[in-house]
């Protein structure tokens, strides 16, 4: 399933949604601007690396936290999780402001982080990307627009088809299929997916959402 666009329009621009979808791309551009060695160096020094992560240390390990989740391995892997910011984030944005919707976004990302963490706390292999931070938007939407319709793309076989699906249904299948994944990397799977990063960061966004509102808006 591919989400196109949902159906509540913005009440106000969504500044700071675009201002971070900006700083991804303009930070992809420069991370691979200089050939895959300097790339490679750049996510080991500022991907997120449970192996090293030490409480003892508290600059050093909380700051690749914040740093990873503007880092992208490829195209597809940035184009995706941008377009998912796009589509969830400006909803969000508009219940919270741009500055709470800033600080709310960086602490779904820490989260999920931390749940990654959790899972996995002997990987030296660096974590990168926004997709925890954006599942963190992803899970306030769940809440505040549990009823909206997400135009989604479902390809079945090699033909297109395009339904209307509550928000509610299209993003607990979502979480499903996370979870899911998740298990089973824990199993023992072959994954190169942060299956419990995005599994934190949506119930962060779940459970501090309200934290972030503005006192004028009500669910």
């Amino acid at each position: 399933m591919f989400p196109l666009r949902d159906q509540i329009p913005s009440q106000r621009p969504p500044v700071m949604t675009l201002i971070l979808i900006g700083i991804n791309l303009f930070v992809f551009y420069q991370a691979n601007l200089q050939g895959i060695q300097v790339t490679e160096d750049i996510f080991a020094r500022y991907g997120l690396i449970p192996g090293q992560f030490d409480l003892s240390r508290p600059f050093a390990s909380v700051t690749p936290l914040i740093t990873s989740i503007f880092l992208h391995g490829n195209l597809a892997h940035l184009i995706s999780n941008m377009w998912a910011l796009w589509l969830f984030g400006d909803n969000v944005e508009d219940r919270m402001g741009s500055i709470n919707f800033l600080l709310f976004y960086l602490l779904c990302g820490m989260a999920a982080g931390l749940s990654h963490i959790f899972f996995n706390p002997t990987s030296l292999v660096p974590n990168i990307g926004a997709s925890g931070a954006v599942a963190g938007v992803m899970g306030a939407y769940f809440i505040l627009y549990p009823q909206a319709r997400i135009l989604t793309l479902v390809p079945i076989f090699i033909f297109p088809w395009f339904v209307d699906i509550p928000a509610f249904v299209y993003l607990g299948i979502w979480l499903v299929i996370q979870v899911m994944g998740g298990t089973s990397a824990l199993a023992g799977g072959a994954v190169q997916i942060a299956f419990w990063a995005h599994v934190g960061g949506f119930l962060a966004g779940m459970l501090l959402h309200r934290t972030f509102l503005l006192e004028d808006t009500t669910e």
